[in-house]
């Protein structure tokens, strides 16, 4: 079916993904987007920064993904620092497009939705321009940084609009975000395409569980994801706090994996709240290593708190999770329900001690965390698979590239031999 679907569109075809805020293919997102056009007929090269110990390489090609990566140093101290970075991001981004040359389509993943400055540019020499929306900026800068519509507000407002009105095709990644698109953005619903993130499912499959994991206590928790302001650590520890403290439950080990800019300040509110000897925070791991702690996990956590961004976006955890099987305490979230439906339970907006209570609950019913982790394993390999936005990223670059003749076979071979210089 996906020959069928893709045979003529990407026959002979480029394009060119440019990414900010995550090397490649550490985004997975960006790399299943890069396989799939890959084994419909595209040529597809990526430009993005370098990881800082993984995807290291200035220039690789990876399963015929050929991937350009610039050094970037993620910003520090206000918005000073991120003019820096995006100014540095952009520059080498430019460069490394001329570098690539002549494509079919311009794929651009924000945040920031800066990008469209070299997409533009790229358009303007042929180029259709695909914007891959897969934060709302807007709502980010609201939920991040507390300082309300003020004048950085309104200019990141701006930025959206002209990335929207730059696109010629918007990919949404759940049906809020083209909502979004449509009725802010000024698009048309045909022109929007819905491409859900879906974890690889070959890549979470349960293991043995490993008793060692959970040091010594009969219950495992986990937590897997980012930890910036926004994500809700603070609050996973706090109902944690809940469970020990009110509800005087001490049979639980917990691990966070992950990292982000909050990182060092949710282990220093772990010690403040005691809870030092019964959660560990692991930073980022490798995938074997995560499977083990997710296979082992009898309850994981979706803490991030209602705000702007979180009620609207799809959580990469929560599909993860739902992928290993495991049930889940979230947050009453639009899209979080949307995603998980009955394969998690949902505590009011923002209430640790609900939380707390859920995370019991789950703890003394093992028949019905199967039953959850069964529904959640459901839903990911049916409805909100991979191979069904698979379809809807194929639809939107047969659209984007409609009545457009593929870059002329000359300009491909006098790029694969810079590219090979």
């Amino acid at each position: 079916m996906l020959g069928n679907t893709t045979g003529g569109a990407g026959s002979g075809r480029r394009a060119l993904i440019l990414v900010e805020n995550l090397s490649v293919p550490f985004d997975r997102r960006v790399w299943q987007e890069c396989t799939t056009l890959r084994d419909a007929g595209w040529t597809v090269d990526v430009i993005c920064p370098q990881g800082a110990k993984r995807d290291t390489e200035p220039e690789t090609e990876i399963d015929g993904v050929r991937i350009h990566r610039y050094p970037l140093r993620a910003a520090t101290g206000g918005p000073a620092g991120y003019l820096k970075e995006y100014g540095s991001a952009l520059w080498h981004t430019a460069r490394l497009a001329r570098k690539v040359g002549p494509v079919d389509v311009v794929h651009a993943c924000n945040p920031p939705d800066l990008l469209f400055l070299p997409a533009l540019w790229l358009k303007r020499r042929g180029a259709r321009f695909v914007f891959d929306q897969h934060d709302l900026v807007p709502e980010l800068y609201l939920s991040r940084f507390d300082r309300g519509e003020d004048l950085l507000y309104r200019a990141v407002c701006a930025l959206e609009r002209r990335t929207y009105r730059t696109a010629d095709i918007v990919l949404a990644t759940n049906e809020s975000y083209r909502d979004v698109a449509v009725r802010r953005g000024g698009r048309r619903p045909e022109d929007v395409f819905v491409v859900r993130s879906a974890p690889a499912v070959d890549r979470f499959q349960p293991v043995p569980p490993e008793v060692e994991l959970k040091r010594g206590k009969p219950h495992l928790l986990c937590y897997l994801g980012v930890m910036g302001p926004q994500d809700g650590v603070d609050y996973a520890l706090r109902a944690l706090a809940e469970l020990r403290d009110r509800l005087g439950r001490t049979d639980w080990h917990a691990v966070f994996v992950g990292s982000g800019d909050a990182f060092d300040a949710m282990v220093e509110l772990s010690g403040r709240l005691g809870l030092g000897e019964q959660v560990q925070f692991t930073g980022r791991i490798p995938d074997a290593e995560l499977v083990r702690y997710l296979s082992t996990a009898d309850v994981c956590l979706s803490p991030d708190p209602r705000n702007p961004l979180n009620d609207v976006s799809t959580m990469n955890k929560v599909l993860e999770y739902m992928a290993m099987g495991r049930p889940i305490v979230s947050f009453d979230l639009k899209e979080a329900r949307v995603s998980a439906g009955e394969a998690a339970v949902y505590a009011p907006d923002d209430d640790e001690a609900e939380f707390a209570r859920l995370i019991a609950l789950l703890l003394d019913d093992p028949d019905r965390r199967a039953r959850m982790g069964k529904i959640g394993q459901e839903r990911v390999s049916g409805p909100l698979s991979w191979q069904n936005s698979q379809a809807s990223l194929l639809a939107a670059y047969a659209a984007a590239c409609r009545d457009r003749t593929p870059v002329a076979a000359g300009d491909q071979v006098r790029t694969g031999k810079r590219q090979g210089s």
